[in-house]
C-alpha cells in the first residue's frame, strides 16, 4: 500500500474511535478507555495532533487511585456491550467507577516520547511536568504493593493485568484458581468476535472468580497480592516498567526533578539485574516466574521477548535476536505471541499465537535503541505487510496474515503511524 494512503487510513481508525477525551480501542467489542491502549495510542495521536495525544493520557490519569495505582479499565460511560462491566467490579473510588486491576505500565515510555518529539516545548514541557509525579506514584505503587520481598520485579495478579489475557504462560497457575462460588454471569465478547479466536469459556470462569473474590475483599491493594492463587512475574510486563520507569527518570532529570529521577534509576537498575533471574537457557528467552510454585513456568511466548524493550544485556539481545529470526522460519509475519512448535500454539486465538502490533513496535524499538536494526527493521516489515494482507485488525494469524478479533482497531492504526515515522528517519538518516 502506498505509505500516504497508509498514513491516512491509519489516522481515519484514530478518528472513528476517539471520544473526544479519550479513545475506545473499537467500536463494540471495547466501549470504554483502556490503560495501556490509551498510552501507545497517544504515541499514533501524536503525529496528528500534539495537544490530543496528552489529553489522552491527561484523562487516563485523572482517574488515579488514591494509592497509585492506575486501574486498566475507566467506564466513562455505560455501555452493557462488555462483560464485565461497572455493574460487576464495583470498586466505587470516584465518580465514574473504573476496574480493580491494572496493566502494564508503558506510560512513563510514552510520556517521554511524547515530549521528546514535541513541536511545541513549552507546552510539552507543562504537561509532561503535570504528569511526572503522577507515573511516579504508579511506579512506586507497584514496587510497595506486588513486590513485597523486594526482590526488584513485581507480580500481575490476574491474568488481565499482563495485557495477554489468555497466554499459554498461565495455564499452569490458572489451573489453581478456583470456581466454587461463581456468580452466572453472561460473555459479551463473542457477540462482537468469533469464538475460536477468544478465552475459553474455562479460562473465563477463572478469570470472574478472581474478579469476585478480589471485589469480597474490598479492592483493598495491601491485601490482594497475597489473597490471590495467581501470581505470575511476567518478563514482558516487568520490561515495560522498567523501560518506563528508566524513561521517568530521564524526563524527570530534564524537568529538574532530581528526586522522581534518583528513585526510577534504582527501580530500572535493579529491575534490569532482577530479570536476569528469568533467564531460560532451554528456550533461549525469558519466562515467568510463579510465586505461588516457586518455579519458572515453561513456555516461551512474546513475554519472554520484551525485555529487550528494558535495555538487557548485549549478550541476551544478541540471543533474543537470534530467538526472532528462529521464529520467523516458522510463520510467515513476526512476532507470534507463541512459539509455534509448541502443542498449546493456536494461530488464532487471541494470545496463544497471533501478532500483535504493540508487541512488534515495544521489541522493535528495543532491537533499534541495542543496535540491532537488521531485527527491528525485519520485525517494522512484517507489521506493514500485516496491514495489506487483513486491514487494521486487533491482532493476525502468524501464518497467512488473515485478521483476528476486532477491526478497524486504534492501537494497530497507531502503531502504523509510528513504523511508517521509523521509516521516515531512516530514509533521513
Amino acid at each position: 500500500m502506498d505509505r500516504e494512503a497508509l498514513f491516512g487510513q491509519a489516522v481515519e481508525v484514530l478518528r472513528e474511535n476517539d471520544r473526544g477525551a479519550y479513545t475506545v480501542p473499537t467500536k463494540g467489542l471495547y466501549p470504554f478507555q483502556w490503560n495501556w491502549d490509551s498510552c501507545l495510542t497517544a504515541l499514533g495521536q501524536a503525529h496528528v495532533g500534539e495537544r490530543r495525544a496528552w489529553m489522552e493520557i491527561e484523562t487516563l490519569f485523572a482517574h488515579q487511585w488514591e494509592d497509585g495505582m492506575v486501574p486498566h479499565i475507566v467506564f466513562h460511560v455505560h455501555d452493557e456491550g462488555h462483560f464485565p462491566g461497572a455493574d460487576v467490579w464495583r470498586t466505587n473510588r470516584g465518580k465514574t467507577e473504573t476496574s480493580g486491576i491494572t496493566q502494564p505500565a508503558v506510560a512513563g515510555f510514552a510520556v517521554k516520547r511524547l515530549f521528546d518529539r514535541a513541536q511545541d516545548k513549552d507546552f510539552a514541557r507543562a504537561k509532561a511536568h503535570a504528569l511526572l509525579g503522577k507515573i511516579d506514584r504508579w511506579h512506586a505503587w507497584f514496587y510497595r504493593v506486588r513486590d513485597p520481598e523486594n526482590t526488584g520485579l513485581v507480580a500481575i495478579i490476574h491474568p488481565w493485568e499482563s495485557g495477554r489475557d489468555n497466554a499459554v504462560d498461565w495455564d499452569t497457575v490458572l489451573a489453581h484458581v478456583p470456581t466454587d462460588g461463581l456468580e452466572p454471569y453472561v460473555r459479551r465478547d463473542l457477540q462482537h468476535a468469533d469464538a475460536a479466536m477468544r478465552p475459553t469459556q474455562d479460562q473465563y470462569d477463572r478469570y470472574i472468580w478472581m474478579v469476585q473474590h478480589f471485589r469480597a475483599l474490598g479492592w483493598d491493594n495491601a491485601k490482594l497480592h497475597d489473597a490471590s492463587p495467581f501470581r505470575v512475574v511476567d518478563p514482558g510486563f516487568n520490561a515495560i516498567l522498567i523501560r518506563s520507569c528508566a524513561d521517568l527518570a530521564a524526563l524527570a532529570d530534564a524537568l529538574g526533578e532530581k528526586d522522581i529521577a534518583a528513585a526510577n534509576r534504582a527501580r530500572e537498575e535493579k529491575g534490569r539485574d532482577a530479570l536476569e533471574t528469568l533467564w531460560s537457557e532451554k528456550h533461549g528467552q525469558y519466562v515467568c516466574f510463579d510465586r505461588v510454585a516457586r518455579a519458572l513456568v515453561d513456555s516461551a511466548s512474546c513475554g519472554g521477548l520484551l525485555p529487550v524493550f528494558a535495555g538487557v544485556p548485549e549478550a541476551r539481545i544478541k540471543a533474543l535476536a537470534r530467538r526472532v529470526a528462529n521464529l520467523a522460519r516458522r510463520v510467515s509475519y513476526i512476532v507470534p505471541s507463541h512459539d509455534p512448535d509448541d502443542p498449546r500454539f493456536d494461530a488464532k486465538r487471541y494470545w496463544r499465537g497471533p501478532v500483535w502490533l504493540i508487541v512488534n513496535y515495544m521489541i522493535a524499538d528495543g532491537f533499534r535503541h541495542a543496535g540491532e536494526t537488521e531485527a527491528a527493521d525485519a520485525i517494522a516489515r512484517s507489521g506493514l505487510a500485516l496491514i495489506d494482507r487483513g486491514g487494521f485488525a486487533e491482532y493476525y494469524d502468524p501464518r497467512n496474515g488473515s485478521a483476528c478479533g476486532g477491526a478497524r482497531f486504534t492501537w494497530t492504526a497507531a502503531m502504523v503511524l509510528e513504523f511508517l515515522q521509523y521509516d521516515m528517519e531512516e530514509a533521513l538518516c
